[in-house]
Formats: C-alpha cells, structure tokens, sequence
C-alpha cells in the first residue's frame, strides 16, 4: 500500500481503503495477483487478468501484425475475397497476409528445459516473424505521401476477421517501488507462466502517463483513425524475454531467413538485392565497402540491416548541423556509416538499441547516417533513392539542416569551396545516430498535439518540436485543407503565382521531413468539442487532442458583389459599404482566390485546358503584392498584356502594399509596357449583370466617376484577407473569444487552457491596449518556434520551471526580433526583396520624415532594374533592405544582413559617402563579405561579445564596464571615449583574444571559407 500512495491516490479514492486487499482475495484461474519481493520485503506488484474484450481491440487498432492476439482458426478471413479487391490497392498490399504464414506457437504442456523453451517459443513465428510498412505508423508516416490520411476519400479499408480463441491477457494494475523500477522487466516471465496457452501481455495507459521502465519493452499497437479507446495499447510477446539474441554478419544461408522476415515490404526487393550483392562482392557495384547484419534468436532470423561506408562525410558536414551531436574531428572518414536498410521483428522492438550497438562494435564504426528522400510524384518506391522503412527511426536524431551561402563561383575563382562541399545533390532529410547516443534515453512525450493548419506558424512549430532531439513526440497530427506543403506542384514553372515570406521553401520541407514524424490529416476543420477534447473534421470525422494548437491563418475570400445596377451610373459615394458581408452563393466555376500552391496549380491547369492563354480575358480584383506576382506569371505563361485587366478596389490605407515610390512607378511602367490595363478604386458590382455567376463572362464594377463592364474568361479574386467562415463557426460555435480574430494572450493562450493559437487567426486580448500589434506584425517563423517554447516547458524536463511574470510585466505583449519578409517576382520581370524590421506600418515618406530615421544606402535605378536600398537606424544597424533587380539575386545572403551593424559590412555607411560603393549587388559579391552570410558567423559574434563582457583581467574591468563607466560620467577622459576604449582594447588581451577567435572560427569553418586566410595557410 505504501508504494501505491506513494504513487496515486485515485485507486483509493476510487475503490476504498481496502481494495488491494479485494484484489488479491479475488483471485481465480482468469485473474492473478503478483507481488516481487526483495528479502522478504514486497516491493512491486502486478494484476493480471485473461479476460479481454477482443472485439473492442479489433475495432479499434489495427492488429494485423500479431494476428488480432488470437489463435490461428481455418475459418480466418486474412485477406479481401478475389472478387471484391481492388487491383493495385495499397491498403490490400499493406494488410494482405496469408493462412499459413500465421502460425502462432502454442506452449506445451509437460515440462520442458530452458533451452527447449526457448527453441520452441520462437519457432515457427510465421508472420508475427515477418516486418510490414504499417509497423510504425504509429509514430511516423512515411516519406511516401501516398501515405497520410486523405478524409473525405478514405473509405473502410477491408480489416481481416479472426476466429480463433484469445491469446491475449492484460495488466490491470501495476506499480513498482522506483529503486528496483529497472527489475521491472523480471515480472514478465512468471506471469506468461500463469497463462501457458497465452503468447500477448496487453496494458493500456492514459495518453499523458509518462513513459515508465517496463513500458519501455513493449509495442505500441497503430490505432484505426476512429478508435474510440481513451487509452494507449501496448504489447508484449512471450518470445520478447528471450535473452539469445545475437547479432552478426550476414552469410549466404540467411538468403531464405530474411527474405521470409521481409516479404510483405514494399521495397523487400531491393533490401535482398543489397544482401546478394553484399554476399557476392562485400561491395556496392561502385566500389563502396558494404556490410550486411542479421539478429537471429534460437536460429531464426528476426532482424536485417544493410549498411555502407558515407562517402559523402564533407557534404553532410557542410549540409547539415551533425556537429551539434559529434566532434567531427574525433572520427575517422572510415568510421562513418550509411543506414541503408532497418527491418526488426516488432516482438524484439525493444532491442532495436542493442542492435544499432552492434552494428557500430562490429562494422568498426562510430556514427551511422539515415538519408529520407522527399517522395517521388510517380509513387515509385523501388527507386534509387528510396530507402526501406526503418522501425528503427525513433532510436536515432533527426539532424537540422545549415543555412547554404550562395557562392559568387566567377569571382571567387580558385577560392570557392571545394566540389565536395558546393554541389547539388537531391534535398533529404538527415537523420543520425552514434555510439554516445544509443546510450542516452529518449522521453517519449505521448500527448496528442494537433496542429490545425499548415501555415508558416504551424509548421514551424511541428518543427521545433520534431528537432528536439532528446524528446519523442509520437502524437503529432497535422489537420490541413491540402496537407503538408512542399509537394513541388509548380516546380516546372520559372514563376509563382504568390509571393514568399521566405520562412519555406519546398527545399526546406524536403530537408525536413515532417511527414516522417507527423500523422497528416487532409480536411477542413468544421468543429470544435472542447469538453470531449476532439476537433471534427470535414463535419463526419473526429480527432482527438490533448493540446489544440490553431495556425489556420487567414486567407482571400470570394468578394460579395454590391448588386449595385451599373445601367443607372452609380459611384462608389451612392453605394452601402458592403465589405463586411460573406458570399454565400455558388462560386463561379472560372473564379479562382489563390492561397496556397494547390490553388495555384488548379488555376494553372484551367487556364491551360481552356485556351486562355491564346484568347479571352483575365481579371485580377485586388491591391495586394500577390495580384502583381500573379500578373507577372500570366503574362510569362504567354497570356496577353491587352487581355489583361488589373482593378484595384478603394484603398483601405494610405500604406501600399509595396510602400516604395521607386519600386511601384517602375511596376506600373512595366504594367504600362506590357499592355496591361488598370482600374483604380473599383467596385465589384455584378457577375453577368445579376444574373447566373457561373461561369463568369462579364463583370461589372463601379467607381468615384462612372462605372464599367469587362468580359470574363477567367476571374482572380485578391480580396481582403480574413478568416475562413468554416474555421470562424467553428471556434464561435465551441465558444471561443473572438473578436474579429481569434483572442489569445501573452502566452498564445485561448480563453480554454488546452487550447493555443498563434498567427494572423489571431489578436491579442484588449486588456493589453495594444490592438496596432498582432502575430501578423511579426515573422510567422519565429511566431511559430516561440510557441513550441512555450509548449515545451510542459513536456521537456531539462527546462527550468517557468516562473510567473511580475504582474506589471503580465501586461505586455511579447515582442519578436525577427525580420519580416516578403518577395516574388513583380510585373516586368522584377525580382523583388523587401526585408523590414517588425513595426506598425507607416509610409515611407512618414518614416523618412522622422528625426530619428537614420540614413538610406541607395545605389541603381529601380526602373533600370538594379535597385538596391539599405535603411540603416540612428545606432547605425541595418533595419530595412528592399531589392528590386532584373536578374536572380541571392535572397537568403541578403536576409543575412538584417540586424548587422553598418560596421561589420567594411564600414558600409563611410564608405557609401565617400562614393567608393557604386553597386551594392556587386559590394555584396566580393569575397571579403561571404562569412556575413554563413550559418555560424551569429555564434562568433555571440563568442567575441562574451569576450568583452568578460572580465579578463583582474586589475581591469571588461570592456563593456568601462563603456558603462564612460556612459555615467564615472571616468573623466583626456581624449576622446571611442579612442580611449580602443587604446584600452588593443594594450590589453582582449585584442589577442579577439583574434584568436576569429582565426579560430575561420579555421574550423574554412570547408565553407576557403577565401580567407589566416596563420600557417601558406
């Protein structure tokens, strides 16, 4: 008892004072009562009971790998009837099983030997000895995409119907005093003891029970997507406390073996095609050493794995930030691995640490890699660059991605960085393991976390929780319209209808991977019940949650038509301001409203199977960037300027969308040059003069002069964004505070504790008089990371405990540092970069007209395609940067140069005075400049500022105290402060020290330096 109300005291509460003493008394041929005892003291106990509703399991988890835990039966129905399965179905492949390959051993009666138990215990596994692409999507879903969870097409896949009796019993209740908790495993072989004809041991938890050591043994069991099981399932076989297992080199008598463990894979065709050509050559058929490992208990094979030399170790070095897990220099070329397959018998999953050890201790090496490549559009996963489904993905870290520069290759010359390091190679997602790691335990965080939404916000913050590598978040669901982006729709295309936030790209999403460490559901979310804590989905399915997380966004509406009759010459002054209402009726069917890259490529295909290009007219209605981006795209896919028609609605500010005088008199040139033609404070009134809006042939707009009428082929709607109408009844109906947008506080609190929200869905609460500032003012990227460190503080025990805020500070909205971003490629074949610090928006000339503006840096001629301005504040720091240029500029270098001080760029501001800088695209490109633009260059700047602020010197303070003491007048100067601290810093060892940093991080980066040189490079 002591040990149980040490634990909880729910049981108690629940079932009095007495109720161990019940359980124990109630024992019976189907219910036990275990205790483990520690000289003579009782110090775990354990209820097991062999009744187990079956038919609960079987519908609500899919159970296809251990035979539904019965007994094999003749009248099994394992696979679809022939006449009802569909050819070429997937689910079919993936379920398929047949009679004979699922044999379960059954234990004998009379008494046998050790040995002869464990012989016999193993043998003949059949299918529960084979692995299948279902065994871990659970915790992850493939890198093929066919793969997520599509709602509105899915229908009830065929489930196998098991006759047999039950070979399953269930732990009731367990507990275990925690300085013997890692004996845990030692109550496993008596109670399978109990129960001979049983071969499962089942335990279900609560969702948000943390992981505990004997758990830690067993399989958690996929659930169907309407299970309707609280809990979390988990499974133990009685092979599981086998101890035998060993681990090898493959040889050729272990042909047959693995290819029985691997014969419902997908890619089993290629893993046994690597095995062949390991047993005939021990290498690649280029020449790379390759090295086959095989897990067998009592002679049978349960494991495989194929590995090879990384050959490829300096653009993984360069690529990929594999120095926050090693010290490269500590390992030899040879050492380095590539994982190229993982297959392990799920009964023995606990011993997939042990396995990934082994092959380190007997292929020689110290770390191993695991490459996923982005999904092929054809589906093909026998492709070169697929990899076989790892259940072994969660026992290693996915590796983040490093920032690339774009190299200047003309200029630099025979200083560019080696080929090694600069070439293309197909994006992947890197993920990593080594010998310290598989020593270090992962805290698996089993809490349902669902994100509804993939915008910036969202999937940066299913980011940084995927990338934190001593956490394992196995219940991450994504509900989004399209689910996860990056499917490279448009790439054949040189434009983009919208214009970027440059937080991802489709490379970036590739490097990811999320949809490894995600469950991806497709559909819109149209409900909300917060008592039952599940989010309905396309109004029929339900997802559960423990913490929401809403990023949905807003995005473009259907514009509802004032209705007004251009035929009486109307103007806008005569017109209701109907701006506020929702179209209701039925979107025409050649109206497009574009918002993410799907919208782009439907509309992309309309105009492509309509003739549009060649004849009719296009209307772009709208004042936003995207309108001019998808004008530029029209006319490049060869749609004609005059049949162009771009109408701009009232302003709703004085503030542009570009808010650049130079930058929108050289668009509208262009526009001008091209032939397009523009409306300006127009009014949509009509589609086809009030009558049938589908399609669309005319439309009818009104204005503060007389009114107009356009035909129509196809019509583009930029509109004021807002929320989507689904999303807002939705949070309305389940009575969530919104005024105009979703109400959060501080700490992107709803006014429901487990519900979070972040992004331009929301608004901070009135309480912080602070309505100018929103998430939409600041990066969606960093939004969405400072949320996950919000959520983290829950789940991430190496935090320290958040401390409440002093009240006054509870009054203050959080403010974000990073830049905010937008770009595309504008009318006129303009590549366009504006990068600005977060703040309320004000015109141009307003800001320019403040005293404490700063300076401008302003070389080229926007009409001339050479525009390059740089707004450097009154402390002589980079603040805005606006690029407008006919040629492809380096965006990601120039994001770099944002918060940098004028200085640090070779004294920037001096020398743009002295007329010494012509061209700041060619500045840029000059060699001195590239370490700006690398990954690490903000580690040095962190490095050298600690050095400053240090107290190096017993004698003397830091160099920051006496800029300190300067500062409040506590030091009366001979000369000049500037001079004086600079005296101070070079007579001092702040200098050398400085140095030696410097040199220091030049030396360990120069793979990507290779121009700078420094002491003993000659």
């Amino acid at each position: 008892m002591p040990i149980f109300m040490h634990q909880d005291t729910i049981l108690k509460a629940t079932y009095g004072e007495y109720f161990l003493a019940e359980l124990i008394e109630a024992q019976d041929k189907e219910n036990h009562a275990v205790v483990c005892e520690v000289e003579g003291v009782a110090v775990g106990f354990m209820s097991v009971c062999s009744r187990v509703n079956m038919q609960l399991l079987h519908e609500c988890f899919d159970l296809v790998l251990f035979h539904g835990f019965c007994v094999p039966h003749p009248d099994d129905v394992l696979e679809l009837p022939q006449e009802l399965s569909v050819q070429g179905s997937q689910d079919a492949e993936l379920r398929s099983s047949s009679q004979d390959s699922q044999k379960i051993v059954e234990e004998p009666q009379e008494p046998i030997t050790p040995e002869g138990r464990e012989r016999e215990s193993i043998q003949d596994l059949g299918n529960l000895g084979q692995v299948r692409d279902t065994e871990d999507t659970n915790y992850y879903v493939s890198n093929m995409s066919s793969t997520s969870i599509s709602l509105p097409e899915e229908t009830n896949y065929f489930r196998p119907i098991y006759m047999g009796a039950s070979s399953a019993f269930c732990i009731q209740l367990f507990c275990i005093d925690e300085k013997h908790e890692a004996r845990s495993l030692d109550f496993m072989d008596f109670v399978f003891s109990l129960f001979p004809d049983k071969n499962f041991c089942l335990i279900s938890l609560p969702h948000l029970t943390p992981e505990f050591a004997l758990i830690q043994n067993f399989v958690k069991i996929v659930p169907f997507k309407n299970c309707t099981v609280e809990q979390d399932l988990y499974v133990f076989h009685r092979a599981g406390l086998l101890k035998t297992i060993n681990i090898r080199l493959a040889n050729l008598s272990d042909t047959s073996g693995v290819e029985n463990l691997i014969s419902t894979l997908m890619l089993n065709k290629s893993i046994l095609e690597d095995l062949k050509q390991y047993n005939e050559a021990r290498r690649d058929p280029d020449g790379t050493a390759l090295q086959a490992f095989v897990a067998d208990v009592a002679e049978q094979i349960v494991g495989i794995a194929v590995i090879r030399n990384e050959m490829d170790i300096e653009y993984i070095r360069s690529h990929y930030n594999i120095e926050d897990f090693i010290y490269f220099s500590h390992h030899q070329h040879e050492e380095h691995g590539h994982l190229y397959h993982f297959a392990l018998n799920p009964i023995f999953r606990h011993y997939t640490k042990f396995f990934l050890k082994e092959i380190l201790r007997l292929g020689f090496k110290s770390c191993l890699y695991y490459p996923i490549y982005p999904a092929s559009r054809e589906g093909k996963f026998q492709s070169s660059y697929a990899h076989s489904l790892t259940s072994a993905l969660h026992y290693l870290v996915p590796v983040r991605p490093r920032r690339q520069i774009v190299y200047p290759l003309e200029k630099l010359g025979i200083n560019a960085p080696s080929k090694a390091v600069s070439k293309e190679l197909l994006s992947y997602a890197l993920n990593h393991t080594n010998r310290k790691l598989t020593l270090e335990p992962k805290i698996t965080v089993n809490a349902r976390i669902v994100v509804v939404g993939a915008s910036s916000v969202g999937i940066s913050f299913l980011e940084t929780l995927v990338f934190c590598s001593h956490l394992k978040f196995s219940n991450l669901t994504l509900i989004s319209t399209h689910g996860l982006p990056g499917k490279k729709l448009l790439d054949t295309e040189q434009r983009k209808f919208l214009a970027s936030d440059h937080c991802f790209n489709d490379k970036d999403h590739a490097l990811m991977s999320l949809c490894s460490w995600v469950n991806v559901v497709v559909g819109r979310m149209t409900a909300i019940d917060r008592a039952a804590k599940y989010v309905v989905v396309s109004q029929k399915e339900i997802v559960l949650y423990d913490h929401l997380i809403l990023c949905t966004g807003q995005q473009y509406q259907v514009p509802c038509p004032t209705g007004a009759d251009i035929s009486q010459h109307l103007t806008n002054r005569e017109i209701p301001n109907s701006s506020k209402r929702r179209y209701t009726g039925k979107v025409p069917c050649n109206h497009f409203i574009l918002n993410d890259e799907e919208d782009c490529l439907k509309a992309l295909t309309w105009i492509r199977n309509n003739s549009i290009i060649t004849e009719g007219n296009v209307i772009v209605y709208g004042d936003t960037i995207d309108t001019y981006t998808t004008v530029e795209t029209l006319l490049n896919l060869g749609v004609r300027g005059s049949c162009i028609h771009f109408v701009q609605p009232p302003p709703t500010s004085t503030i542009t969308c570009i808010n650049n005088y130079s930058v929108e008199s050289a668009v509208e040139d262009a526009l001008q040059a091209a032939g397009v033609t523009i409306y300006r404070e127009a009014l949509l009134a009509q589609w086809n003069e009030g009558e049938n809006p589908d399609p669309i042939h005319s439309a009818c707009f009104t204005t503060p002069t007389k009114p107009f009428k356009l035909t129509c082929s196809i019509f583009f709607s930029f509109c004021e964004k807002n929320v989507d109408y689904e999303t807002f009844k939705a949070l309305n109906d389940a009575c969530l505070v919104y005024d105009g947008r979703l109400v959060i506080d501080a700490n992107f609190h709803t006014n429901d504790i487990a519900i979070r929200a972040a992004g331009s869905l929301t608004k901070f609460s009135n309480r912080y008089y602070s309505n100018e500032w929103t998430h939409s003012s600041f990066s969606s990227k960093e939004v969405g990371f400072q949320l996950a460190a919000a959520m983290l503080n829950l789940f991430d025990p190496t935090l320290e405990p958040v401390t409440e805020p002093p009240a006054d500070l509870d009054q203050l909205i959080p403010m974000y540092k990073g830049a905010k971003i937008q770009g595309g490629i504008l009318p006129g074949s303009y590549h366009y970069l504006h990068i600005a610090k977060p703040a309320i928006l004000t015109p141009l000339e307003v800001q320019m007209a403040q005293p404490d503006f700063g300076s401008e840096v302003v070389t080229g001629n926007a009409k001339n395609g050479n525009y390059f301005r740089i707004h450097v504040n009154k402390y002589k720091m980079v603040e805005t940067i606006t690029c407008l240029s006919k040629e492809a500029f380096p965006t990601s270098n120039y994001i770099c140069l944002f918060g940098q001080h004028e200085q640090v760029l070779n004294n920037l501001c001096a020398r743009y005075e002295d007329n010494m800088i012509t061209d700041l695209y060619s500045f840029f490109t000059e060699p001195w400049c590239i370490a700006l633009f690398h990954d690490r260059f903000i580690d040095l700047r962190k490095e050298l500022r600690q050095i400053l602020t240090s107290k190096e010197e017993e004698n003397l303070p830091s160099i920051e105290q006496l800029a300190r003491q300067i500062e409040d007048e506590e030091i009366n100067l001979k000369e000049k402060p500037r001079k004086y601290l600079k005296r101070v810093f070079q007579e001092t060892i702040y200098k050398k020290l400085v140095e030696k940093s410097i040199l220091d991080y030049l030396q360990y980066n120069h793979y990507h330096l290779p121009m700078y040189a420094w002491p003993g490079i000659i």
